[in-house]
């Protein structure tokens, strides 16, 4: 298939299970923008970020080689090219290569209580900056105004680099940043999600300069990315009116709970108090769900950021999970950054890990972007219809027929969130989403869940809205001792 067709088959193709029979496969990160004027960057219908091509391209090839989803060079090509040659690199399936992994914090400087789990992005990001091996650091950071809440830039000092700490579940583009990279001499730390990684990895082969400029990148695990629906929707139903909503905060750490018990704090335009509300209150944040997800996100088999120098996400692992502070898991895969670990491990706490606690942090989604991908690429190909190439193949091997209709079940979720939200605006009442997406919902929880674990979900879900966090664990405490 020839560059441009590619291309075309990622910014739409046929999809059956499309409202409109169409999907894109573009995840928006600006790529294609970057090497050629005909593309830009448009907001969809979905709220999510998309290539639109205006008029005719000067290089389709060169394009179709910086998509992460029409390029053929897949994670484990990179991650050879960079990792494989270091003394003592492991190779796993999930983790692609890797020298060490961990779990931990930073316990230097409040970058913990600053960051999202156990702050070790931003902590590096500093160390790199101080210990000179890296100029600037280009990450997300806030925004100029409410449709754009949070945006890539570039900081060039520590203090500039504590206004980005956090995670934002938020679309973003990098076309106009990786401009700047280009026309500014320096040596730059790059921070993004695996797809966005990927991507900066083949611009830097397609583009000598910006591989010149761009020394390391940090990868963030990932669940999948959302559309801007997500972050209204968290504050519509936190109480704040859509034209009144200024800026979410999505990992807003709430003290004495479990590291996966946190709040969003929403911002208003009119400088009225913030709003503080826990997520488990919310009806869009449950993350299986796959409310406002890309499509893209759906074909995606990197769960850990494999062609990045360092991987970070959260620990979601029982005997971590507690710490309300948060922890990170931790995959390096460059050995400046190990012994940048090592220089200053007086400001870390650090627990060694290995591939398969790393998997188990994440394992869900590894089912999803694994054995799921395998099932979405099969029903697909069923219909005769392109999908991106993929390290996983199509197949129905070893998943069930209930385990199936779980993964059709989240195609639905994932279609119907975004017609349930436009729905509400058009009514101006975000009670039309819950309408239309709780029958669904409920369908996939039969579906998914066993009725022993529904019940707890549902006795747990109920402790929690109706008492404070703090009798809840007394509660739990007391039943366990009675055991």
């Amino acid at each position: 298939m020839s560059g441009a067709s590619e291309i075309e088959q990622v910014i739409r193709s046929a999809d059956a299970d499309a409202a409109d029979g169409t999907a894109t496969y573009c995840v928006g990160c600006g790529s294609c923008a970057y090497i050629d004027p005909a593309f830009r960057i448009i907001r969809n219908m979905d709220g999510c970020y998309q290539a639109s091509m205006n008029g005719n391209a000067q290089n389709m090839e060169a394009v179709a080689n910086v998509c992460p989803f029409a390029g053929s060079v897949n994670e484990d090509v990179i991650g050879e090219d960079l990792f494989s040659k270091q003394e003592g690199v492991h190779h796993d399936q999930y983790l692609g290569y890797w020298l060490n992994a961990y779990v931990g914090y930073a316990s230097a400087d409040g970058w913990r209580s600053r960051g999202s789990s156990g702050g070790m992005v931003s902590w590096l990001a500093a160390k790199m900056l101080e210990d000179d091996l890296v100029d600037a650091v280009v990450h997300v950071k806030d925004g100029p105004d409410p449709e754009h809440m949070y945006t890539y830039q570039v900081s060039h000092s520590v203090d500039e680099l504590k206004t980005g700490a956090k995670s934002k579940y938020y679309p973003i583009e990098m076309s106009e940043v990786l401009t700047y990279v280009r026309e500014h001499e320096g040596r730059y730390l790059f921070v993004g999600i695996p797809c966005f990684v990927k991507a900066v990895r083949l611009l830097c082969r397609e583009d000598s300069i910006l591989n010149e400029h761009i020394k390391y990148c940090i990868g963030l695990v990932c669940g999948h990315l959302k559309s801007d629906f997500f972050a209204k929707s968290e504050a519509w139903e936190s109480g704040v009116p859509l034209d009144d909503i200024a800026r979410v905060d999505f990992r807003h750490k709430t003290p004495g709970s479990p590291a996966s018990d946190y709040a969003v704090e929403v911002r208003r335009s009119d400088g009225g108090e913030p709003v503080i509300k826990r997520t488990a209150e919310l009806s869009t944040t449950n993350w299986g769900l796959g409310y406002f997800k890309y499509n893209a996100c759906d074909y995606c088999d990197d769960v850990l950021a494999e062609t990045a120098d360092v991987t970070f996400g959260d620990a979601w692992i029982p005997k971590y999970v507690n710490d309300g502070e948060g922890c990170n898991v931790i995959v390096v895969r460059n050995r400046d950054v190990q012994d940048l670990f090592d220089r200053h491990r007086d400001e870390l706490v650090l627990h060694d890990s290995d591939s398969a606690e790393v998997y188990q942090s994440q394992a869900g989604g590894f089912r999803h972007r694994r054995q799921g991908l395998a099932y979405r690429l099969h029903v697909h190909e069923q219909r005769g219809e392109w999908t991106p190439t993929k390290r996983v193949k199509p197949s129905l091997e070893g998943i069930g027929e209930r385990r199936q209709q779980i993964y059709a079940m989240r195609t639905t979720l994932k279609n119907e969130s975004f017609v349930a939200f436009r729905k509400a605006v058009d009514a101006n009442d975000f009670n039309e989403f819950k309408k239309t997406m709780k029958p669904i919902e409920r369908a996939y929880t039969r579906l998914s869940v066993p009725l022993k674990k529904r019940l707890m979900i549902g006795c747990k879900k109920t402790m929690k809205r109706v008492l404070p966090s703090g009798l809840t664990r007394k509660l739990k405490s007391m039943l366990s001792h009675h055991k």
